[in-house]
């Protein structure tokens, strides 16, 4: 199996497509705005790739956080809101915002196990900075470690009883970048007794099954190479001091935060340490060149995949019109 997770051109696989998915067999797909049009159609793609790979546990990936990032939009699929909705309530009612942080979790499962996506791309544990570039902004779930880690759980919480699997972002902390990582790369100076509240969520929620790296550098850990991209920072920051052992992911190799070739990215990802190379222009040839640097998944890292992807497809069965009920009162009072 291919340590990649790798983007698709459009609606429907093309025969190319087929083809290199026979051949290289990647670990799974990331989905974006140009692979949607409807329900029926979106339901086939993610059928077609099910039945191409022979696994019913195919990941299949999404960023789906509500607000300003959301690929399945209106009008066919619901509006969600923003982190940072959660963030305001809880200045009121605590208790109630991690309530509504949860329902709206397991609403947005319900909404992508419908079409066969299995994994969701949140929640952003990213601490608001003030001064900090707004590619995180209302995505973050709030500036303090204990609120962001309070409400990040309970939307993982959520998404895993709608049968999805949630993702970390981005770990060990974007929100102090100052740039933004898809066009240059953030260089973060703040010192290690700084970086310790950034790393404080992903800290508390470290036994979470899937986690993004960030495509910072941060000059207290390694001066020279960012986080996707540092054995350093990877072996001494998330695997140890933050503790997290499950699947880790790059962010996507295509951002121009890294440099070099596709294969040059993506064969330094997994020698820092990410278990998969996430690629998702969806371009063949990109995606080719992006496999050509990854080799098959290390034995560790299937099992971390494997673990990740066995707490998906188990519903909790709770009616979707219902939770998004629940959470549109509880927001109400934010």
């Amino acid at each position: 199996m291919l340590a990649a997770f790798l983007g698709l051109s459009g609606p429907a696989l093309t025969d190319g497509e087929r083809a290199f998915i026979r051949e290289r067999d990647p670990a799974g797909f990331i989905l974006f705005g140009r692979n949607v049009a409807d329900k029926p159609q979106l339901r086939a793609l993610t059928d077609s790739l099910r039945a191409l790979s022979g696994r019913s546990d195919l990941p299949i990936l999404i960023d789906q956080e509500g607000g300003r990032v959301a690929r399945l939009k209106a009008p066919v699929w619901p509006v969600f809101p923003p982190p940072w909705r959660f963030c305001q309530l809880y200045d009121r009612a605590p208790i109630s915002a991690i309530e509504a942080a949860r329902v709206n979790g397991e609403a947005l499962a319900l909404t992508l196990a419908e079409m066969g996506i299995n994994v969701d791309c949140h929640p952003v544990l990213d601490l608001r900075h003030d001064g900090a570039h707004d590619v995180i902004g209302d995505r973050a779930f709030g500036a303090e470690p204990m609120r962001v880690a309070a409400l990040a759980r309970a939307t993982l919480d959520g998404l895993a009883a709608g049968g999805v699997c949630g993702v970390l972002k981005h770990i060990p902390g974007h929100g102090r970048a100052r740039a933004d990582s898809h066009h240059e790369l953030p260089r973060v100076d703040a010192t290690d007794e700084e970086l310790a509240d950034d790393i404080a969520p992903f800290r508390a929620l470290r036994e979470a099954p899937m986690a993004m790296t960030a495509h910072l550098l941060y000059a207290a850990w390694d001066a020279e190479r960012p986080a996707t991209l540092s054995p350093t920072i990877i072996a001494d920051i998330i695997r140890t001091r933050i503790g997290f052992d499950g699947l880790l992911m790059s962010d996507d190799i295509s951002m121009e935060a890294l440099s070099g070739t596709l294969a040059e990215r993506a064969r330094g990802a997994i020698a820092a340490g990410c278990d998969v190379v996430l690629h998702g222009s969806g371009v063949l040839a990109e995606s080719d060149e992006a496999a050509s640097g990854v080799g098959e998944m290390k034995a560790a890292a299937s099992e971390r995949l494997a673990r990740a992807m066995s707490r998906t497809g188990h519903a909790s069965g709770q009616d979707y019109d219902a939770l998004a009920a629940k959470r549109d009162a509880l927001l109400s009072y934010a």
